[in-house]
């Protein structure tokens, strides 16, 4: 499974959500869902507008992790309500 890194590398690199969003010209409830589900699906174009807007390599903004990362995943967010 696919996981996107976005949110550790904007919070590293000091952007907000509504900067990063403005800079790679995306919606905000699109980089809100990322955020929200980091193995979310999303398009090469965005993929590549976030790595511009941030100044690395696409390949940075993803990483390999076991399936079961999704299943922990929920786990904790149904736990939370």
């Amino acid at each position: 499974m696919i996981r996107l890194r976005i949110k550790e590398i904007a919070k590293a690199k000091g952007f907000s959500q509504g900067e990063l969003s403005r800079r790679a010209n995306i919606d905000e409830n699109t980089l809100k869902r990322i955020y929200r589900n980091p193995t979310a699906v999303i398009t090469t174009e965005t993929l590549d507008k976030l790595a511009k807007a941030l100044g690395v390599d696409a390949s940075k903004l993803i990483e390999s992790v076991p399936d079961e990362f999704e299943e922990g995943d929920r786990k904790k967010s149904s736990n939370r309500k």
